[in-house]
């Protein structure tokens, strides 16, 4: 991969990203509050892949992809993966196909969701790739997180409602709205973007072939997150003490449960606690935790003596399919906690920021921490990071 040249997102300074935003004025003024539609976000930017590519990666086991078609007044969804025969048979208008994850395919993909670092990694989904012919979409619909819609190839004709009837149409497969009524229109070039905050109405049809690229936010429910914290706290919890009842008194009924026990059982289940702290490794845990469809490639074998010394001369770079993510001391990889010796957080640092490490980061002292190096090597085993190339 190219040493990123993407723009750091200073806060006070404008974007042309964000229309001439600041990344700050951006978050204060839009972020989950209206939408947004900018005119020459990326210009000159025409896609990442033409449409044959991405309906080979469609073809790809690892790979999560949907075909949406339109016909007879229903509406359809076939998903991935496909045989390459199945797009020879696809009428010449009305059908979406849609693949998830490019980013952790694509290289180019990678650098391009980092343009959008103004917003915390954690809250970033992935990179949707659409391609669609003429009269092709998805139908009214709303999504419940945050999206950018980047125009690529072609056009695409987009009408969005801030409408609070957000009623469903019973049976779709899709989650299409039954009463959908355009407030505002537009048709996005390429280099053209629209972003669109949660439960917003939007409905998106091809002019000709077009392909967008959706830049998805991740917003766990409550309830997701309450229990994926209880199976977490079930490994760390220790509560004492084995029920007993020698005061234990007759009652009139031996099937009742008994107001004494549910008191005794109360107390008991007052144990669990958690800290700060608990909560700190169960969101890095979670939050880096890969798709359970994700497979990680394999890199060259090399011995660790040979790794280290390839890594003073490339650097590393995250595989697209890696989620790094820290706070304060504690750092988190794919679902894994680890803690390095303090004179070598900011190296880390950097590389879950930048997600990728040029060799001039790799001085004597880092090569001397034989730790650290052990960690670097695990990691290119299991295929979380590559040498560059």
């Amino acid at each position: 991969m190219k040493k990123n040249n993407y723009p750091k997102a200073v806060p006070d300074v404008p974007l042309t990203l964000l229309g001439g935003l600041s990344a700050a004025q951006f978050l204060a003024e839009y972020w989950q509050k209206k939408p947004l539609l900018i005119r020459q976000a990326i210009p000159g930017f025409n896609g990442l892949l033409s449409p044959d590519e991405l309906a080979g990666l469609a073809c790809e086991d690892d790979v999560q992809s949907r075909l949406i078609s339109f016909k007879r007044g229903r509406w359809n969804v076939e998903s991935g993966p496909f045989d390459e025969k199945r797009f020879g048979k696809l009428p010449e208008r009305d059908w979406t196909l849609l693949v998830q994850g490019v980013n952790h395919h694509l290289p180019e993909a990678v650098e391009l969701l980092q343009q959008f670092a103004f917003v915390p990694y954690v809250r970033l989904d992935d990179l949707m790739v659409s391609f669609a012919p003429d009269e092709g979409g998805v139908g009214p619909h709303f999504d419940s997180y945050d999206v950018f819609l980047l125009q690529g190839e072609g056009q695409r004709f987009w009408r969005i409602s801030e409408q609070e009837d957000l009623t469903l149409v019973e049976g779709a497969p899709l989650r299409i709205l039954q009463n959908f009524n355009a407030e505002q229109e537009w048709v996005l070039e390429p280099g053209d973007m629209l972003y669109l905050p949660p439960h917003v109405a939007h409905w998106g049809v091809a002019v000709g072939n077009a392909m967008t690229y959706s830049i998805g936010f991740r917003a766990p429910s409550a309830q997701e997150l309450a229990s994926e914290f209880l199976n977490y706290l079930q490994d760390k919890l220790s509560v004492s003490g084995m029920y007993a009842d020698p005061d234990l008194r007759l009652q009139a009924h031996p099937a009742e449960i008994g107001s004494d026990m549910l008191a005794k059982v109360s107390e008991m289940l007052n144990q669990i606690r958690w800290q700060q702290e608990d909560v700190t490794d169960f969101l890095g845990r979670y939050l880096s935790e890969p798709k359970p469809h994700i497979v990680f490639e394999d890199n060259k074998v090399l011995s660790l003596k040979r790794f280290v010394q390839q890594l003073a001369k490339q650097g590393v770079t995250l595989s697209g399919k890696s989620q790094m993510l820290f706070h304060d001391t504690q750092f988190f990889m794919n679902g894994e906690q680890f803690a390095v010796p303090a004179s070598h957080q900011a190296i880390l640092v950097v590389l879950a920021d930048d997600r990728q490490l040029e060799p001039s980061w790799f001085g004597a002292a880092v090569f001397q921490d034989t730790a650290l190096m052990q960690q670097f090597y695990d990691w290119y085993l299991a295929g979380y990071l590559h040498l560059i190339e």
